[in-house]
């Protein structure tokens, strides 16, 4: 491995550690303090939802603009979040098949939120599942298209690391550090 890849790799790796040390924070801290979250005389209020859509149609259907503010939020977040996930994971697996990319996004969404029922953080929403995989299917096939723009793996590759570092990182170092995301 040449000097200029082994950099490009360890940049690469770098925005991807902070950037699932944001997904964290958002995932599962938002709401929590680790601390908060192994507290014994916590409350731990659980809810949730297996109707696929029913949470968005209460947002949409709410009278209040505060609400389908919120909801609009919550909905471009739940893809937004994601997306990222979608574009790493082809560069760091071997298979660069959408369908078996996808059917990891869709575990670990699945898996967040059983661990957010599981410790009463949020809700565990089939909503979210949805949002969270159609977010990892567009960074998956941006992925894809840049691959069929530049007709070259290892040139996407240098793109993809360039506007991590250069865009990616400061606006995860920003939501990272400076953000409190009490909801």
């Amino acid at each position: 491995m040449n000097k200029r890849k082994r950099i490009e790799t360890v940049f690469l790796y770098g925005v991807f550690i902070c950037y699932i040390l944001l997904l964290i924070k958002i995932l599962f801290l938002s709401r929590v303090s680790l601390l908060e979250l192994f507290n014994n005389q916590r409350t731990v209020v659980r809810s949730i939802n297996l109707i696929p859509f029913h949470s968005i149609m209460e947002y949409v259907s709410g009278g209040s603009e505060n609400l389908k503010r919120f909801a609009f939020g919550n909905v471009v977040g739940n893809i937004a979040i994601f997306v990222p996930f979608g574009v790493y994971l082809p560069l760091f697996k071997n298979n660069k098949k959408v369908t078996t990319n996808l059917l990891f996004i869709i575990i670990v969404s699945i898996f967040v939120e059983i661990i957010q029922g599981l410790f009463g953080i949020g809700a565990s929403d089939i909503d979210d599942v949805i949002l969270n995989s159609f977010g990892g299917l567009l960074g998956i096939l941006g992925y894809k298209l840049f691959l069929f723009i530049l007709r070259d793996e290892k040139k996407a590759h240098t793109i993809i690391t360039i506007l991590s570092t250069i865009i990616g990182l400061p606006i995860v170092l920003y939501f990272l550090f400076f953000i409190k995301m009490r909801f």
